[in-house]
């Protein structure tokens, strides 16, 4: 699977960004589907890219950070939900919108999205509700306490731990510089409050 391409930009999608950016990596051009119109033909640009395998299709989903293609994955598990939605949702929301519109149950929000009735934007809002880390929630403030690797948050909200749970438990808390030993000292924690 292509997880990241660098390269110069040949195309650039226009403001509907319905069609592809055209990215000449070595030599070799690739039509990605990205959620930003900002892309400007000659200038270097890299995406982190989500791969879908079709039996008549390869496709290519480009995003500018980690985040935005996690969010983009969070929605894709969503049923009802598919990859031009999704992208749908990140062109016309962006990132911090769509996260705070799903963590705060606003369904009217997400409706806006093209192509998302009021149905799936229920559905959105509940499937992922509490799954999403807020924007403002990206670096929380700590004072004697190390900040939760990535990978330990991801894993305990793989558990069904919100981020708000996650913050709260390990507030203050000097976890193990160790994955595993951090992660099984968290679920302790966790389990308790």
């Amino acid at each position: 699977m292509i997880g990241y391409l660098r390269g110069t930009v040949l195309l650039a999608p226009h403001v509907s960004g319905s069609e592809p950016l055209l990215l000449d990596v070595n030599g070799v051009g690739y039509n990605v589907f990205v959620a930003g119109t900002n892309f400007v033909p000659g200038l270097e640009c890299a995406l982190y890219v989500h791969t879908i395998v079709r039996a008549d299709a390869l496709l290519l989903f480009g995003f500018t950070s980690l985040e935005e293609r996690r969010i983009f994955e969070t929605l894709l598990a969503t049923p009802g939900v598919g990859p031009s939605t999704a992208l749908a949702a990140l062109r016309t929301l962006g990132l911090d919108e769509l996260t705070l519109a799903i963590e705060s149950g606003d369904v009217k929000k997400v409706g806006t999205v093209p192509g998302v009735g009021p149905k799936t934007a229920s559905r959105i809002v509940l499937e992922l509700k509490g799954k999403l880390v807020l924007p403002d929630a990206k670096t929380p403030p700590t004072t004697s306490a190390t900040t939760v690797s990535a990978d330990i948050e991801d894993a305990l909200r793989g558990w069904g731990y919100s981020s708000a749970e996650i913050r709260e438990a390990l507030r203050d808390v000097e976890l193990p510089a160790d994955d595993s030993a951090a992660l099984k000292m968290a679920l302790g924690l966790l389990r308790r409050s």
